[in-house]
């Protein structure tokens, strides 16, 4: 049988992904690749035929589209692994808004770059995240990251835009400081340890950036059994608007509103206000009051541009 199958979601990046499907085939073909491809029709269809995938017996699992698409792949690779379903390795061919997932995850966001990654398959066992509050109180997987606060409402802003790529989560993070300035004061306990303050956001990486070119945790390691915590205390709009450019180049650390810690185990709770909370961009909760983390060390092996030892 194939040892690829590839889970197309139709309507990522704005269509883009199902405009992309005879290249992508093409390019397959070239590059030897056995596979099967197969196109999404609906939310969360991709983890369920990821699951089924690995019921099937195909060995890599690919996803086709934006972030969204990979949460769910990577979902459904989670979900089977713990019902002791069988496994398997996750690829991805980033065609949506962001990418930030490929990106985390070292793998090219230019889809031939990606493509030809996918051919090499090299392999390296990465870290999964597990967020469990909001809609999923029974817990749902990430790879990328945590998002609550500001950075929250920028990705509800910009998936309404007709913008794509980061010039969308640029505008909309400009929006969001006109329509949401709001710092929760949080109860944040990260291992065996504790901090409460006022919080403009909480970002809890294990990949490196979101919004598509905002580097939360430049420094952040996929496989190193932490999560990466970038806390922005209460700052006023203008402070804000400074802070953007020094996101964007990844140089935020050092300034004194900014703090960064590393967990493998964190509780957040809202004591007062509420926690706008997603995870690899895909809603948790919008007026949350608590959500719990925990990092999972060596889950999915990604096919990906990474040397183990990174």
């Amino acid at each position: 049988m194939a040892k690829y199958k590839i889970i197309v979601n139709p309507t990522a990046g704005k269509g883009a992904a199902g405009r992309l499907i005879p290249q992508i085939n093409e390019k397959l073909k070239n590059y030897g690749l056995g596979y099967d491809l197969v196109c999404t029709e609906h939310p969360w269809h991709a983890a369920d035929l990821a699951q089924q995938a690995i019921v099937a017996g195909y060995e890599t699992i690919v996803a086709v589209g934006g972030d969204g698409t990979a949460n769910e792949v990577l979902n459904g690779i989670m979900i089977a692994k713990s019902a002791g379903l069988g496994s398997a390795s996750m690829g991805i061919l980033p065609v949506g808004r962001g990418n930030d997932l490929a990106y985390g995850m070292g793998i090219p966001v230019n889809l031939d770059a990606s493509l030809a990654t996918l051919a090499e398959g090299n392999k390296c066992w990465m870290d999964i995240g597990c967020i469990s509050g909001g809609l999923y109180p029974q817990g749902r997987y990430f790879g990328n990251g945590v998002g609550i606060g500001f950075d929250t409402i920028v990705g509800f802003i910009a998936a309404e835009l007709k913008l794509t790529g980061f010039a969308a989560y640029l505008v909309a993070a400009l929006k969001t400081m006109i329509l949401y300035y709001n710092s929760p004061l949080l109860e944040i306990q990260y291992d065996h340890q504790s901090l409460t303050q006022k919080c403009i956001m909480v970002s809890l990486m294990n990949g490196k950036r979101m919004g598509g070119g905002f580097m939360m945790a430049p420094q952040s390691k996929p496989n190193d059994g932490f999560l990466d915590l970038c806390i922005a205390s209460h700052i006023n709009q203008f402070q804000v608007l400074m802070l953007i450019p020094r996101f964007i180049k990844g140089t935020q650390k050092g300034h004194p509103a900014i703090s960064f810690k590393q967990a493998a185990h964190i509780n957040i709770q809202a004591i007062e206000g509420s926690l706008p909370v997603h995870a690899d961009g895909e809603t948790i909760c919008t007026h949350g009051k608590e959500v719990t983390l925990k990092l999972l060390p060596r889950q999915i092996e990604f096919v990906t541009a990474y040397q183990e030892s990174q």
